[in-house]
Order: C-alpha cells, then structure tokens, then sequence
C-alpha cells in the first residue's frame, strides 16, 4: 500500500520510539515538538513502537487528520530511530517497503536520488 502517489510525498520518521496508544492528538503534538514540523503540511509522518512490532503513519488529507496502523504477524519492522536522534526521511516507495516489512529501509538508500530541474540553453540562444 502507498500512502502517497509521488515521489514529491515527505515522509518523516520520528526519531525515537514512541508508545502507539496515542491518537491524533498525541501524534499531532509529537510531530510539533519532535520532528518541528507542521502536522497539517500533507506530509507523511511515520511513528513505530518499541518493540517494532506497530507502526502509525499520521498524515492529513486536506479536510481531516487521518493515521493509517499497522501489526505485523511475524517479524519486525526496521529500526528508524538513530542514537544522534537523527530524523529519517523518506520517500513514498520507501514508506511502502517499510510498511511491507523490509528491513533494508532506513540503513540504505532505496531510491535513486531525485532530479534537479536545470534550464537548458539552445543553440539558437547563443
């Protein structure tokens, strides 16, 4: 499942792990003070528990706060949250494959670096 559609989607892990009873209101605030940003941007934030066991994805969709959870049966997701405390960013394809279960996510860059847009200069403008 992708929670974004493109690659122009952030996503933002929470640099710690954070206890998953909390609803909106909680995750609402730890996007605030934690990760300074702002909860209402349409970017995705991403929140795992200790055991990494559950996981939340906080994200508003234009008229309401929505979070998508999930449990995985067997295994457990990567771990996100870094000693220096470091926020993880990443993109939609990498949220999917977090969510998934790949452990790869996070330690290694899965996705090729984006494309800066440069003007190119013709010949006739020379």
């Amino acid at each position: 499942m992708i929670l974004g559609t493109s690659r122009v989607v952030r996503v933002f892990a929470y640099p710690a792990a954070v206890d998953l009873r909390k609803g909106y209101d909680g995750l609402y605030g730890l996007v605030q003070t934690g990760l300074k940003r702002d909860p209402l941007s349409g970017e995705l934030f991403l929140f795992v528990n200790q055991g990494r066991k559950l996981c939340k994805v906080l994200l508003w969709d234009g008229t309401g706060l929505c979070i998508f959870q999930k449990r995985l049966e067997k295994g457990t997701f990567a771990k996100l949250w870094r000693d220096d405390g470091q926020v993880v960013r990443l993109t939609a394809s990498e949220l999917a494959l977090f969510i998934e279960g790949c452990l790869l996510v996070g330690k290694y860059s899965l996705t090729p670096i984006a494309l800066e847009r440069k003007t190119v200069v013709s010949d006739r403008e020379i």
